[in-house]
């Protein structure tokens, strides 16, 4: 007979995800206003596979809409620079597209 598997616990997984779920819930900036920060920050860094993430949360629940999400490509491409930007523009209008097939490829619930 076979022990059943002992549960691995992460303190430090957890730690982290108390600590940013504090900062995320703090009342003072609203949570578009951190998205924005976050994108900022991120992009400047070339932290592409998080820049994708945070994308992703911002268009899905409606804190940047599309036009907003390019506004910042334009805005991030002066500051972070041209080759950042022009990876900025790259995984929006991937997302834009992606996120638009889905939509499409939903059924309507009305019917």
């Amino acid at each position: 007979m076979t022990e059943p598997a002992m549960e691995t616990v992460d303190p430090f997984g957890m730690t982290a995800e108390r600590q940013f779920a504090d900062v995320w819930s703090r009342d003072v900036l609203s949570t578009r206003e951190r998205r924005l920060l976050l994108l900022g920050l991120l992009v400047g860094q070339g932290l592409d596979d998080q820049v994708e993430v945070q994308l992703d949360a911002a268009l899905r629940t409606g804190q940047l809409g599309e036009g907003e999400l390019r506004e910042v490509v334009v805005f991030l491409t002066h500051y972070a620079g041209w080759s950042r930007g022009a990876r900025l523009n790259s995984q929006v209008e991937e997302l834009v597209a992606r996120v638009r097939r889905a939509r499409s490829a939903t059924p309507d619930a009305t019917g």
